[in-house]
């Protein structure tokens, strides 16, 4: 009866634990692009869904989205906020991104493509948790240099 109510407590335990480790980062979730808060410069990609989850001691970005030609992107980062890059797959622009913590709600991303720098930029969640904003700026495949604004309402 004891060991019953020790493991049923334990239980309960690791459950909290893992509610209260998932809601201590705000970016975890799903986050849908508003286009009309966004600044996002013709012919460029729009992530128009990013859902962020944890993986462990990892996290994980699905990234999906319309590309410059009308296509669907998707790709998936899996990767530590340790300021290195990892590999990404799928049909991104980018194929490597390091994330960097800079505070409680805020990243520092890099992208990157065949080892050069695609893009950089900050990803904040606002004070309310129901706003994500990402501010990047990079230069293109043909060499053009671009600003984007992406805001994001949590989905």
């Amino acid at each position: 009866m004891i060991k019953t109510r020790i493991a049923a407590l334990a239980l309960a335990l690791s459950f909290l634990s893992a509610t209260i480790s998932f809601a201590a980062n705000p970016h975890m979730g799903t986050w849908k692009l508003n286009e009309s808060k966004s600044k996002i410069p013709a012919g460029m990609n729009k992530n128009m869904t990013v859902v962020y989850s944890e993986q462990k001691d990892q996290m994980k970005v699905v990234v999906d989205g319309i590309g410059k030609n009308g296509k669907p992107i998707h790709g998936v980062w899996i990767g530590k906020a340790d300021g290195k890059a990892y590999k990404s797959q799928g049909n991104l622009p980018w194929d490597a991104a390091s994330y960097k913590t800079v505070n409680d709600r805020s990243y520092e991303i890099t992208t990157m493509k065949g080892g050069k720098i695609y893009s950089q930029g900050r990803s904040e969640i606002s004070a309310d948790g129901k706003t994500r904003t990402v501010n990047t700026s990079g230069t293109t495949e043909d060499g053009k240099k671009f600003k984007t604004m992406s805001v994001y309402d949590r989905g």
